[in-house]
């Protein structure tokens, strides 16, 4: 559905002028009562919707790569051509418009169908495609995949397994919007029941699965069903590290990762006026910014110098810590829990800290144990190629335990970013099918602090210096260099940046 538009702007159903339309540039405006834009590609004029379907965001303000449009908030990408969504984390298409040039003008006509659906893709020869497919894991990977197959004209048994009780969630909102009280519960799941059922996707909740048998293309749950496949993907994703402390109550500890983690922090927040959150990582910080917004004391307890200083460099993570200082969090840093009494937390320097409940966040590990058990090649993740399969043909992995060759660090990666995982998805999915596509997207991220939005693309895991452009506090590019080789740029109201940095390291290579 198209969004409703400013009715000052102008109608391209009624013509507008194509020399006011900058070459690589794009012009809000209406197409009747659908707000839309013009963008331009050489000389050729395209009309699509104004808004990603992700979350939103303006389409005006973001890049035109070639063909396509990249929305400037979580860069997802569409084709102006058809409208389609091409790139995680945008699922659906945005509205598109036939254009005629008459002459200096241009007009929007009919509106084109929407792509999607299993006409969308080509429709391949039930011997070049697998008699049937199982997705074990109910994230975004995993989600991404059965779209994707589906779009892609695979009309094969599909079967996804997700141990969560709950059905694939938008995850980034678990620790962002939705914890903060700002973002409805039905905003969460990422596709409505009837997806599933419209799009032939056997989705099994609460399956807990046991083995993979390779030799038999088998997967065996514990409840003892087996589901059998010609190929597989491996989605289960990562689990976060859990923290034995002495004298706390499993109901005293949190931990972040599903929808019901979430649900469970909520409602514990609900009568509660004091909580430690334990690790200064992007989630417990974000769990910090939205239980602030709740009016709850924070107390972060790390044994990090500044948050963040190993991903983001000292700079950056003291700007965070100062930020979140500001909105009333208190920092315990250089600093571990040494037990709990009652309600009251204990450092190790025996400062105490009075607080309702605790949220841990100090990091996860992949789950590998199920790929490793079936003799999978397994590396600090599961092994896979360029083509995101693994060491056993017809076996593909995604997401957060994959560890992939990446072409712009020229080493094996794997990294936790939930646009990462879904592009996995995506393209594992196409590569099920017989394509031989490469995964040689850049790694990008975004993170929440109450008002900061920090995007991140590339990928550092060390570097030799960093460069700083512009004041944090409003607009600024943070630059993670080797050499004169860029590894990562972070940017906070640099949107454009970031998806020109995007698109350059795209085109280059290690």
């Amino acid at each position: 559905m198209a969004d409703k538009p400013d009715p000052s702007t102008p109608d391209f159903r009624v013509g507008f002028s194509f020399e006011a339309i900058p070459a690589g540039g794009m012009v809000p405006g209406r197409v009747d009562n659908d707000a839309a834009i013009l963008a331009r590609h050489g000389d050729e004029i395209f009309a699509v919707g104004a808004s990603c379907t992700h979350y939103h965001g303006p389409l005006a303000d973001g890049l035109i790569v070639d063909d396509t449009v990249r929305c400037p908030w979580h860069h997802a990408c569409f084709s102006l051509r058809t409208g389609a969504a091409l790139r995680a984390p945008a699922l659906d298409a945005v509205p598109c418009w036939r254009v005629e040039r008459i002459g200096d003008t241009v007009y929007a006509r009919e509106r084109l169908p929407e792509p999607g659906g299993q006409a969308a893709g080509p429709s391949r020869p039930r011997s070049s495609t697998p008699a049937s497919i199982v997705i074990v894991g109910g994230g975004g990977a995993g989600l991404a995949a059965a779209d994707t197959l589906r779009r892609e004209g695979y009309d094969g048994p599909l079967v996804m397994l997700s141990q969560d009780e709950a059905p694939p969630s938008d995850r980034p909102n678990l620790s962002k919007d939705f914890l903060a009280g700002t973002a409805q519960e039905d905003w969460i799941p990422l596709r409505p029941p009837e997806f599933y059922t419209e799009r032939r996707i056997d989705l099994v909740l609460d399956a807990r699965v046991s083995a993979l048998d390779v030799g038999q293309k088998l997967v065996r749950l514990e409840s003892g069903t087996t589901y059998p496949f010609d190929a597989l993907l491996i989605a289960t994703g990562a689990e976060p590290l859990r923290l034995d402390i002495p004298g706390a109550a499993d109901s005293q500890i949190h931990y972040l990762r599903t929808f019901a983690d979430s649900r469970a922090i909520i409602s514990r927040a609900a009568a509660a006026k004091s909580v430690v959150v334990i690790g200064a990582s992007f989630i417990g910080l974000e769990v910090a910014a939205s239980l602030r917004a709740r009016g709850i004391a924070v107390h972060i307890v790390a044994p990090d110098h500044e948050p963040l200083e190993r991903i983001l460099g000292v700079d950056v993570g003291r700007f965070i810590r100062q930020l979140h200082e500001r909105h009333g969090v208190v920092f315990h840093l250089s600093r571990t829990v040494e037990r709990v009494d009652g309600r009251t937390v204990i450092l190790r320097d025996s400062t105490t800290i009075d607080a309702d409940f605790l949220v841990l966040g100090i990091g996860v590990r992949p789950l590998t144990d199920l790929a490793e058990r079936a003799g999978l090649a397994i590396d600090r993740g599961i092994t896979v190629n360029e083509y995101l399969e693994t060491s056993v043909p017809g076996i593909f992995a995604a997401g957060d335990v994959a560890r992939w060759p990446d072409p712009h660090t020229g080493q094996r990666i794997r990294v936790e970013h939930w646009v990462v995982a879904e592009r996995q998805g995506q393209v594992a999915a196409r590569n099920i099918l017989g394509g031989r596509e490469r995964f040689e997207a850049v790694p990008f991220f975004w993170s929440q602090h109450y008002d900061v939005a920090i995007n991140y693309v590339g990928h550092a895991e060390r570097w030799e210096r960093v460069e700083v452009d512009g004041a944090f506090e409003h607009d600024c590019a943070v630059r993670y260099m080797r050499g004169d080789r860029l590894l990562a740029l972070a940017t906070i109201s640099r949107d454009l940046l970031s998806l020109q940095t995007e698109a350059a390291m795209e085109t280059s290579r290690r």
